[in-house]
């Protein structure tokens, strides 16, 4: 059996719930997962590199706040609470710009713990798992990380940024070329990337799909809900590509669709190099 699991980044106070269910009806109603990794209390002024708003502040309407709970959008959360086939995760805390690649403990520490403390204050259950923005963490953010979340869903890891104590655990992964690894009890995934992004060729997107999950025993799929609503207007050829995508994935018979807490829970145990 291969298994996928679908993360959407970037879930927040701001995002409209007419988006998600836009693009998530179909798979809500068939009982497909979807693993949201929802910033706890999102910045309102985070840009990217050059100088303009991260894609999810597209619907700030004139927001002052600096930053804003989950909690402040309780029609959200009920939404999310509402409909059993999302599962939230915490993605880092405010989602600064490379939030977690920095080398001061107690601030990460006060972000992680922030933001865990948010979601649940939220009404979510406590967050096992674990997305950093930009998937990008330093050493001492990867340790931090390690001691509060059973699951790390990451991009890839380098050598020179992790804890020295955590390389023979990474050199058994490479050398066994897993895309997945563990430290103690946290489980630390990779992905190939936003395979379902705008910026993709829509048209070979889902052969590109079939041949990852086809590749490897477990396959994260990372896609971000507001790049198919840019300028506030749904992009429907790419919804399609979405929805299709994971149709055909669901028509598979040695596919499953699973939760990240079903790596938590050891209902599903893929096969990964010990530390």
């Amino acid at each position: 059996m291969r298994y996928v699991i679908l993360r959407d980044d970037d879930t927040n106070a701001l995002t409209p719930i007419d988006c998600l269910e836009r693009l998530y009806r179909p798979l809500l109603d068939k009982g497909v997962p979807v693993n949201l990794a929802t910033i706890p209390e999102v910045a309102t002024n985070t840009t990217r590199l050059d100088g303009s708003p991260e894609g999810y502040l597209g619907w700030k309407n004139g927001e002052t706040a600096q930053t804003i709970p989950i909690g402040a959008n309780q029609k959200l959360v009920r939404y999310l609470l509402d409909n059993d086939a999302y599962h939230v995760l915490q993605h880092g805390c405010y989602h600064h710009w490379f939030e977690f690649d920095r080398d001061d403990s107690v601030e990460i520490r006060r972000r992680l713990d922030r933001g865990t403390q948010q979601l649940v204050e939220a009404g979510f259950p406590k967050p096992r798992t674990f997305v950093a923005p930009y998937d990008k963490l330093s050493a001492s953010s990867l340790r931090e990380v390690a001691r509060r979340f059973r699951v790390l869903s990451g991009g890839w890891y380098e050598l020179a940024r992790l804890p020295f104590t955590w390389w023979p655990g990474y050199l058994l992964k490479k050398l066994r070329d897993m895309p997945h690894w563990r430290i103690g009890s946290t489980l630390l995934l990779s992905h190939p990337g936003c395979v379902l992004s705008c910026q993709r060729n829509y048209s070979t997107m889902k052969q590109s799909i079939s041949e990852l999950v086809n590749r490897q025993q477990l396959t994260v799929l990372v896609t971000h809900w507001w790049e198919y609503f840019r300028d506030g207007k749904p992009d429907e050829p790419f919804i399609a590509v979405l929805q299709e995508a994971v149709a055909e994935l669901t028509k598979m018979p040695d596919v499953k669709l699973i939760t990240f807490d079903d790596l938590v829970t050891g209902e599903i145990s893929p096969r990964v190099p010990l530390n």
